[in-house]
């Protein structure tokens, strides 16, 4: 009896084009939701460092959960080693954890047009890690693409920006307190990207279990902060969940939904595309304040729209090809 016909590659291919963009599509909706969410649920007396934390320790139960249902939780809980976790998901729980500290010293002086601005590089430097340490190619189309999709985040950036004033300090303090330090973090952020992409497409480290092991990690940086950040104080004075009402689980959850959709797009699309998918998001942020707060979009998310939407376009028409050597 002859052996059943293989599935054609295209099948294969589909499921995983399938798969990209019901992740992506997701994060776009999970981030461009996320400010209206917390903004209506998370409480102003709420402690930042308590909500971060709660986030990740759902995060944590979620993957366990997911992992458990398709049946790798076995599998990772015997492979599993100390060396591997500290390899694929160590490095980048770090980087992200000195990028965020870094983040927060430039927001404060900067004001939050530039530092919108200065922010949106971590598209360009995720996409030259991604070819240094995974030879991931990118072609002029794409490079075209990923120019108009800076030029459209900034203008989002801009239209975001514009209505806040600016900070004040002496030239020496922006540039050393406020412009090298967000662009040190883009370059963190870009790095750390690649880093996730190259554990879960190379050393096929799971999406969820990087999930796990980075939520720990960064956990354990955020309690250490707590010795002595005002959050801890408010923390030992008020208790954890001060602030808290029932309500506030909600953005929470949501959030550490994000966080998993954001590994799986990474382990799935790469870290280019999550940018794409970024960016898109501050577009849904824009339609929902217009549908729940009736503030209408700016003139520069309009003209943002169809540039993000072109540079999606062209991103996904015109991939790089390969070049077949002549005999």
């Amino acid at each position: 009896m002859a052996p059943p016909p293989p599935k054609p590659r295209g099948a294969t291919q589909g499921l995983s084009n399938a798969k990209i963009h019901f992740y992506s599509l997701l994060l776009a909706l999970q981030y461009g939701a996320q400010p209206l969410i917390s903004k209506r649920f998370i409480r102003r007396e709420v402690i930042v460092t308590s909500s971060v934390l709660a986030c990740e320790i759902v995060k944590v139960i979620c993957a366990v959960f997911f992992m458990a249902k398709d049946g790798s939780l076995r599998t990772v809980y015997k492979e599993w080693t100390l060396i591997g976790a500290l390899t694929a998901s160590g490095l980048p729980a770090a980087i992200y954890a000195l990028q965020n500290s870094l983040l927060q010293i430039s927001y404060k002086n900067l004001d939050s047009l530039t530092f919108s601005m200065l922010n949106q590089t971590k598209i360009f430097f995720t996409a030259f890690f991604t070819y240094f340490i995974l030879r991931q190619k990118q072609s002029i189309e794409q490079i075209g693409a990923l120019f108009l999709l800076i030029v459209a985040a900034v203008l989002l950036s801009v239209g975001e920006g514009s209505s806040k004033g600016s900070a004040s300090g002496n030239a020496d303090q922006i540039l050393f307190y406020g412009i090298i330090p967000v662009l040190v973090a883009s370059v963190l952020s870009g790095l750390a990207s690649s880093l996730c992409q190259w554990a879960s497409q190379v050393k096929k480290h799971s999406s969820y279990l990087m999930t796990i092991e980075m939520s720990i990690v960064g956990s354990l940086c955020l309690l250490a902060s707590t010795l002595k950040s005002p959050d801890g104080e408010a923390m030992r004075q008020h208790g954890f969940f001060y602030g808290w009402t029932p309500l506030t689980l909600i953005p929470v959850m949501f959030n550490a939904l994000g966080g998993i959709l954001v590994g799986l797009v990474t382990s799935h699309a790469g870290g280019v595309r999550k940018g794409f998918v970024i960016v898109s998001a501050l577009l849904i942020t824009a339609l929902l304040q217009f549908v729940f707060d009736g503030k209408p979009p700016s003139l520069y998310c309009l003209v943002a729209l169809p540039i993000v939407v072109t540079s999606i376009s062209i991103y996904q028409k015109y991939p790089y090809q390969v070049k077949k050597k002549e005999a």
